[in-house]
């Protein structure tokens, strides 16, 4: 007699992606919390850790709101095609509509960015594993706001930021819009991520002006093994990052996952020889070491899947050395010398995802094909790859890449220019008063990251007023 057999899951999902992308989607969200908060709590200074660390904290939570009410469907939702079939604005953006239902979160994802074969997981897997991206990105930028910011400003610049940059450029690039549809080709996030993160950090901290001058020339981290153990979270995450994006357990994922982590490893190296060799210290440093650890992650990020191990090496050889250069000498000239990007965003994040997504026009392999390999074991329509120059002798998939970044830095900077002046309107300023960015934590939040006996005295007596602090 056979029995009956309850399967606990609609016929079109698969067990295995859905576990993957939702372990992936954990990792890239350990890199924000607690990652980044460890990170840049350890590189700034002793009186700025729980400010920064709650930026980092709230920026997340506000960013999940905003994308379950609006957000998701914006960047990934139906094109809302407020122009003619093909033109730009047609594919700009998605409508302004939440998850709000059963169905909208339990039924098959689909999705502009879902061009060959259908997601094999609910939409609210797709949505979480998007909703990890899209937080982590504001939360890269506040590096470069550390110090001044007013703590009021940031609750106001995330959901506007999410909503009027990070939704449009993820729509253009990811969710089927214009630049999906010219060739344009982001893997996992070198530009709607890094690339408009660095704009943003160099855009709003211009606006911002610069942190007191005694906190510039005392910046030192607070603790540098909060900062090794932040970054490891940050290495290690990355493979959910990247490994994540082809949105199916296979080959590809695989693939950027093992070729995310060389061409880190390439970064390392790269930066510790010429810190070596070039600097005026001569010597390895592990901040350096750091720099160049992000550089090999951010610059892989758009060709993770699209390049083969050689182009990983050349990914992070590339990426570190220019941004190593950029680090030690664009820095001096105008107006990078004049913009105080507290943790050199611009740097790591923005030339480092510019230089990646411009690389996959030369080194992307067509024989790395995402989804699946049409062939004896494979007979699907999945296979997708991208030929870069020097595979496939011709400049049009870079020209593509270079139309997309154009977009990114310019629509990013225009927009997040006019959030920084809206915010600054009403809030009458987006810095804290002096008094306060003397103080710091005790006078914004009423705590420290490292408080001293008080005997039973208020938070507002003890070690901030120490020489060493202020």
């Amino acid at each position: 007699m056979l029995s009956a057999v309850n399967i606990p899951y609609p016929h079109w999902l698969n067990p295995a992606d859905n576990t993957w992308q939702l372990t992936a989607a954990t990792l890239v969200g350990l890199m924000s919390l607690p990652g980044l908060a460890v990170l840049y709590g350890g590189l700034v200074r002793k009186k700025w850790i729980v400010n920064t660390m709650l930026m980092i904290f709230s920026g997340f939570s506000i960013t999940l709101i905003v994308w379950m009410l609006w957000g998701y469907n914006l960047a990934f939702g139906p094109l809302a095609h407020f122009g003619a079939t093909g033109s730009f604005w047609s594919g700009f953006i998605g409508h302004f509509t939440p998850l709000a239902t059963a169905s909208s979160e339990q039924g098959q994802a689909v999705s502009g960015a879902n061009t060959l074969i259908p997601f094999h997981f609910p939409t609210a897997t797709l949505a979480y594993f998007q909703f990890v991206f899209a937080a982590i990105t504001p939360l890269l930028f506040v590096g470069a706001f550390v110090g001044r910011l007013k703590f009021k400003a940031w609750l106001l610049i995330v959901p506007l930021w999410i909503t009027g940059v990070y939704c449009v450029n993820a729509a253009l690039l990811w969710g089927g819009g214009f630049f999906a549809q010219k060739g344009a080709v982001d893997f996992s996030g070198g530009y709607v991520i890094h690339l408009s993160a660095g704009v943003a950090a160099f855009t709003g901290a211009a606006i911002l002006g610069p942190r007191r001058w005694q906190d510039r020339e005392n910046a030192f981290p607070s603790n540098l093994m909060m900062v090794a153990v932040g970054a490891g979270i940050i290495w290690l995450g990355w493979n959910g990052f990247n490994g994540g994006d082809p949105f199916y357990a296979g080959a590809s994922a695989a693939s950027a996952v093992l070729n995310t982590n060389v061409a880190t490893a390439v970064g390392v190296i790269t930066w510790l020889l010429w810190d070596m060799f070039l600097s005026k210290q001569k010597k390895p440093t592990f901040l350096g070491a750091i720099n160049g650890m992000l550089c090999g992650l951010v610059a892989i990020t758009p060709s993770a899947g699209f390049v083969n191990g050689t182009g990983a090496i050349f990914v992070g050889l590339i990426s570190s050395t220019v941004v190593w250069f950029a680090w030690n000498y664009l820095s001096k000239v105008r107006p990078f010398s004049k913009v105080d990007d507290a943790l050199g965003v611009v740097y790591t994040h923005g030339i480092a995802g510019l230089i990646g997504g411009l690389l996959v026009g030369i080194l992307a392999d067509p024989h790395m094909t995402e989804y699946g390999v049409a062939g004896k074991h494979y007979k699907g329509s999945g296979e997708f790859s991208v030929s870069g120059w020097f595979y496939g002798h011709s400049f049009h998939q870079l020209w593509e890449q270079f139309l997309a970044a154009a977009w990114i830095i310019c629509w990013t900077a225009t927009a997040t220019a006019i959030i920084f002046y809206f915010v600054k309107w009403v809030l009458g300023g987006l810095r804290e008063d002096e008094e306060t960015l003397r103080i710091g934590d005790v006078a914004i939040h009423e705590e420290e990251a490292y408080p001293e006996p008080t005997f039973g005295e208020p938070l507002d007596t003890p070690s901030h007023l120490h020489s060493d602090n202020v």
